[in-house]
């Protein structure tokens, strides 16, 4: 229903008083002499702060006195009468929903009354379960309620006032932003400019939809919308800084406890924070979808940057050189054509979003070739460009990329919650056909735990969508079978059921399409491939047609090939003279039947240690018969004997592990003696030996020893293994460490806790957390709420970006903590919370760019001594003074620090200990400034540091935490007249040590690495 029709059936003089009741009014002026310098929305709704006149129970009056106007009149129900209520309480959260943008009335007009709807219902909960005409209904009901709205801003008295100020406070913005954009970016001709917005929109079209597995079933269509289909997952890596920007460690070298700890981000805002990420996921884990998805929105942002996605296997596909920086649109068949020198004009101005994807699908031996290309890229750019690589776990080493300063993060595991809301939207996107089958598998997932172990990532759960739709409510059980019943599916029940004709002249059943499709995947697999030639792929397929005779009936090998090309639901044509598999699991699983067929047992042994391999090898496990498994087992077994690196023997134990469950019928025997092996490398000895234990699933359990028999490091290596079982069976093992004297220990724990049912987990795990010294982190409000349901209140909180503003508010008003870290993805909590709060030691905040915020919202009159910020407050550094007992302070991605801001932090009087994370920081550091009441000093740099410059600005430094990324050797001699210097640590070599004197002690940063606590 268009707005237009609505007004018609509520006229302004009858309605218009309804919904004016949801603004307060305000006294003249241009309220430039409130508490704030800025009036918020929140501010200026009845239902919210002190001017409260409406209770949220009155705003849902409210709503259904709007449905129930609008619906008066002729015409018939723009919606389905039995969601009258549902759509009554969605029209009721989305007007809640206006107290949470974070703007004011001038802003609100200026966006006009469409995009501030789009604002609202992005505010709002999604309105899962309502049919699409009221989907449609509540969008033109809530256009029509914002054009009231801004009506009524534009008739309050204070609006002119204030939008005379906003637009000088504007104006003089937009010149110095332009001035430095002048100065900054180099001139663009028309003709760059052009360019780019074909390149963006061709990028959006090419993107912008998105495969979901089986939905194609029965007159569907073959993809949906990806803002449809998309589902945020998060991404988690190491924390490397506490609360004040600092990494502690003890006199003797060893890190502080509590640091090294997880920290987790949604996977599509990683960027946002992190300029260079390397993202590990397991296959399926949605790393593609997120290169889609990050590469639509910033084509569609209009904010300059411009995304290069290079997918590796369309790179290397005929093992040819990386292209240089000209060809990337060309190599990755791109139509388009940019003007000479374009995309190194876009790269040398910082605009750049470089998205690689796919480091596990170049060949094991091309992928240091792959980062020496890269980090060229690097280094010939390193402005504002932001870079991003997937890969595979287990592809790459730990700190493959770290010397470029790559953050490592990993795409967790789909959360129960996520699974759910998966499953929601697949059945909203199948349609009515769909719907009776949608609780039926919720109820499924959540009671079977066979089933639940299978749904961890996007590509399993639209396959066990698909198959329990089309199987009418049932499925298959185990892994082997799961992916049997798909490709059933996918080869011959879709057409049939469809009542498709053969379009191409060929009919074949299952099991001859296999067999031909199947030489395709042994033959990519076999050569570390995930994509081929065309006329490759057809002359494979051509040789193979005589030797299967439903296939050779047909007598044309090309129409064979055709057939499966663009029929069988495997295949596809990234290109027009390449194909691939759908997904390489299905490559991986039809590879492992050929080498079964054939048994090429010498072939499978030898790339068994391959991390490519790792599927193949559990899937010719499930393939075979009694006699060929113990024969895959012993020879696996040999194999880990003969290894000369202990790391390729365990892989070649836990690969051998994990297929043990894929086995339909494996001897007694056998079994015990690889169970055996296992336990020689259990209790782990490091982090990556925890995760591959994980991979072997809830048998491993069994065999991790209690905490009584452990000692700390082996406590940890355990927990680590135990909380990467993401499965219900690892809680009662867990809680068995809920009082361990190791911090990092019980943080682990409280890490690990999305990854388990949330109310099970918090009854048994985390109500028995011994709190000492832990950081309770928060990632969601459900969290929060089982805080609250039992009675627990931290005194050390670390509050993600998930967690909503209201209840971040709650939860930090409840619990008065000492330590607080706050993260925020978009500025729209009320800081003045803080300000409220008694008990506060240490306080870090993780604010976005443009948050507005002042030294007042801070607590005064707590005994806060740390600070860590990324971002200055509105009222300038200087005003940190307020805080009397603040010693220690750090900045990090703040902007860069003028001659008045060094000026305003040395006279904060009690400040010691100081942490700056970005090198750029001390481009305005006064000549003749010297703090010498600081004692402590972290500092990181891109390149060789200023030693000389630290010595003379810093001269009562007693302790020095140089982060360096330069591989040339660091000069220390210069550091020989600071006897007070008590270590230095630095990932650099060092030199001149011998001229220091001999009570400095010196830890090199790979060592502190190695000890670092770590986390799965």
């Amino acid at each position: 229903m268009e707005p237009a029709l609505i007004g018609a059936r509520l006229t302004s003089a009858a309605i218009g008083p309804l919904l004016k009741k949801l603004l307060v009014s305000e006294g003249p002026g241009a309220g430039l002499t409130g508490g704030e310098a800025k009036i918020r929305l929140s501010s200026l709704v009845s239902f919210r702060g002190e001017k409260r006149t409406l209770t949220e129970k009155d705003v849902r009056k409210l709503a259904a006195t709007l449905v129930e106007r609008s619906l008066a009149g002729a015409g018939g129900r723009p919606f389905p009468a039995d969601e009258t209520e549902a759509v009554t309480e969605t029209l009721a959260k989305t007007l809640l929903s206006l107290g949470d943008l974070d703007m004011d009335d001038v802003q609100a007009v200026r966006l006009g009354h469409t995009a501030l709807a789009r604002r609202l219902r992005a505010a709002a909960p999604a309105p899962d379960g309502l049919s699409t005409d009221s989907v449609r209904y509540l969008e033109s009901m809530t256009e029509w309620a914002c054009l009231h709205i801004l009506e009524f801003f534009t008739g309050r008295s204070t609006f002119v006032a204030r939008s005379l100020v906003e637009q000088t406070r504007g104006q003089n913005e937009l010149i110095a932003k332009t001035d430095e954009l002048i100065r900054r970016t180099p001139r663009q001709d028309t003709r760059d400019a052009e360019f780019e917005d074909r390149y963006l929109a061709h990028l959006a079209r090419k993107h912008g939809r998105l495969t979901i597995y089986g939905i194609d079933l029965h007159h569907s269509p073959e993809d949906w919308p990806l803002d449809l289909a998309y589902l945020s997952l998060e991404a988690t890596g190491k924390e490397t800084t506490g609360a004040s920007g600092a990494r502690p460690r003890t006199r003797d070298g060893e890190p502080a406890a509590g640091h090294g700890q997880l920290h987790s981000v949604p996977a599509d805002r990683a960027l946002a924070r992190h300029p260079r990420i390397l993202l590990r996921g397991v296959a399926g884990s949605g790393k593609t979808t997120l290169v889609q998805w990050l590469a639509v929105t910033a084509a569609e942002a209009s904010d300059g940057t411009v995304p290069f996605v290079l997918p590796l296997r369309t790179l290397t596909r005929h093992g040819e050189r990386l292209p240089p920086v000209d060809r990337l649109l060309s190599a990755v068949g791109c139509p388009l054509t940019p003007p000479e020198g374009w995309a190194d004009r876009v790269l040398t101005a910082g605009r750049g979003i470089v998205l690689i994807d796919g480091i596990d699908e170049v060949p094991e031996r091309e992928r240091e070739r792959t980062r020496r290309w890269l980090r060229d890229l690097i280094s010939a750019y390193d402005g504002g460009n932001r870079w991003l690589v997937t890969s595979r776990p287990s592809a790459v080493g730990d700190d493959w990329l770290a010397t470029d300063r790559f953050t490592e993060l990993t795409l967790s595991a789909m959360s129960r919650s996520e699974v759910t809301t998966f499953v929601r939207r697949w059945h909203a996107a199948g349609g009515p056909a769909a719907a009776p089958y949608e609780q039926q598998l919720v109820d499924a997932l959540r009671t079977t735990p066979e089933l639940a172990r299978l749904a961890t990532n996007p590509l399993m759960c639209g396959l066990i969508c698909a198959l329990h739709h089309d199987r009418r409510g049932f499925l298959p059980r185990g892994r082997k079978a799961l992916y049997d019943a798909a490709l059933a599916m996918l080869l011959t029940r879709r057409d049939r059921e469809r009542d498709m004709a053969a379009p191409y002249g060929v009919a074949l059943g299952e099991a001859p399409q296999i067999q031909l499709i199947q030489r395709l995947a042994y033959w990519l697999t076999l050569n570390g491939r995930t994509q081929m030639d065309r006329e490759h792929a057809r002359s494979i397929v051509t040789e193979a047609v005589p030797a299967v005779p439903e296939a050779a009936a047909h007598g044309d090998p090309d129409s064979v090939f055709t057939h499966l090309l663009h029929r069988s639901g495997l295949l596809r044509e990234p290109t027009p003279d390449t194909v691939d598999f759908v997904h390489r699991t299905f490559q991986d699983y039809l590879a492992a039947k050929h080498l079964v067929d054939r048994w090429d047992i010498g072939v499978l042994i030898d790339h068994a240690a391959d991390d490519q391999w790792e599927d193949v090898v559990r899937m010719a496990v499930a393939h075979s018969r009694p006699r060929e498994c113990a024969e895959i087992f012993r020879e696996l077994l040999s194999a880990a004997d003969a290894a000369a690196e202990p790391r390729t023997r365990l892989r070649l134990l836990v690969v051998a592990a994990t297929a043990l469950d894929h086995a339909t019928e494996v001897a007694p025997e056998v079994r015990e003696e690889i169970l055996a092996r296992t336990a020689e490398v259990i209790p782990p000895r490091t982090p990556e030996e925890a995760r591959e234990l994980a991979l072997v699933g809830p048998t491993v359990l069994g065999l991790l020893a209690p905490p009584e028999a452990l000692s700390d490091e082996q406590a940890l290596m355990s927990v680590i293994t135990a909380t990467a079982v993401t499965h219900d069976a690892s809680i009662p093992y867990l809680v068995r460490f809920a009082e361990h004297p190791l911090l990092n220990v019980r943080s682990q724990l409280i890490w690990a806790w999305p990854r388990f049912d949330t109310r099970a987990y918090a009854e048994q795990v985390v109500a028995r957390l011994d709190p000492t010294e832990l950081n309770y982190t928060v990632r969601e409000d459900h969290h929060a709420a089982e805080l609250e349901r039992l009675g627990l209140r931290p005194a050390r909180l670390d509050i993600g970006a998930g967690v909503s503003p209201d209840v971040a508010a709650s939860l930090i008003a409840r619990c008065d903590p000492t330590l607080l870290v706050l993260r925020r993805a978009e500025p729209s909590l009320d800081l003045s919370v803080l300000s409220t709060l008694s008990r506060l030691e240490s306080l870090e905040l993780d604010l976005p760019e443009h948050t507005t915020w002042t030294s007042e919202q801070l607590p005064a009159s707590a005994p806060l001594t740390s600070l860590a910020l990324s971002s200055w407050p509105q009222d300038g550094l200087g005003t940190l003074s307020r805080l009397g007992r603040l010693t220690a302070l750090s900045l990090w991605d703040a902007p860069v620090l003028g001659p008045e801001q060094w000026r305003d932090l040395a006279g904060l009087p009690l400040l010691n200990t100081l942490a700056i994370d970005q090198e750029d920081l001390l481009y305005g550091w006064p000549e003749d400034l010297v703090m010498p009441g600081i004692t402590g000093l972290r500092f990181t740099h891109g390149d060789r540091p200023p030693l000389a410059l630290l010595v003379g600005a810093f001269p009562s430094l007693e302790e020095l935490d140089l982060d360096c990324h330069t591989e040339e050797a660091v000069d220390v001699s210069v550091l020989a007249g600071l006897e007070r210097l008590s270590w230095l640590s630095s990932d650099g070599s060092l030199a001149g040590t011998e001229r220091l004197p001999a009570r400095i002690q010196l830890f090199a940063q790979a060592e502190a690495i190695r000890r670092r606590p770590s986390e799965a």
